[in-house]
Parts: structure tokens; C-alpha cells; sequence
């Protein structure tokens, strides 16, 4: 999974900041990594001296779907990004872990792999007696 920050000129925080949420996400979106390609995070300032002009726009592009965004709006830019981190969080919880679990059972991601993977959907004839 690759993670790009990118922040408009009037976000202050530069290479420490991008290591802060690359590494965040890392963390927090480890179990959705075999779904998610990339994530672009988007820091920026809508200006206008509004209280809550902090904006954090985080994209997350699943292999062969559609990709997702979420918003957050806040006073600091660490509130604006923590709001779309759990948006974010939540809304692919709710894609991924919910669509493969079913009344109850374990999600699929919990289950143990194929012994081989060749085999996937192959029917074993019965021995015969």
C-alpha cells in the first residue's frame, strides 16, 4: 500500500508531518492492505478566517474498485486529519470487514488459507470402499 501526504502552502509541517500520518495509516489501515493500492492524504487551508478552516481529504483506492474519500473539517490540522483517519476507518469497516461477514461467522480475512491454493473449488471424489 502506498501513502502520499500532500498539504497546500499554507500547512506548515512538512517532512515530519508527512512521516506522522504515512505512518499513522500505516498502522491503522494494516488490516485492510491486502484491498487498499494507494491512499493520497490532502492537508489544506480553506482561509477565509473561519473557526473550522482546516480541511483533511484522504482518498483510499482499492485494487479494481472505485475509490473512496472521506472529509473532515477542524481548527488544527491535527484534528482535521484525526476526524478523516477514523471517517476513513469506519467507512472501510464497514465496505470490507461487514460485506464478508455473515450472521455472525468470521470474516473471510480470518480465516486460514487454502493448503493449496491450486485446489480452490476443486471437488475430492469420495474413495471408494
Amino acid at each position: 500500500m502506498q501513502i502520499q501526504v500532500n498539504t497546500d502552502h499554507n500547512i506548515h509541517g512538512g517532512e515530519r508531518l508527512a512521516t506522522y500520518v504515512t505512518t499513522d495509516l500505516e498502522n491503522g489501515l494494516s488490516r485492510f492492505v491486502g484491498w487498499l493500492t494507494r491512499v493520497e492524504v490532502h492537508l489544506s487551508e480553506d482561509g477565509g478566517g473561519k473557526p473550522e478552516d482546516k480541511k483533511c481529504v484522504i482518498e483510499a483506492r482499492p485494487g479494481g474498485k472505485q475509490p473512496l474519500a472521506v472529509t473532515h473539517h477542524a481548527a488544527t490540522v491535527d484534528d482535521a486529519y484525526a476526524g478523516a483517519a477514523l471517517k476513513l476507518g469506519r467507512m472501510l469497516d464497514s465496505r470490507y470487514d461487514r460485506a464478508h461477514d455473515h450472521k455472525g461467522s468470521e470474516s473471510i480475512r480470518h480465516m486460514p488459507g487454502p493448503d493449496d491454493p491450486e485446489q480452490v473449488g476443486v471437488i475430492k471424489d469420495e474413495p471408494q470402499a
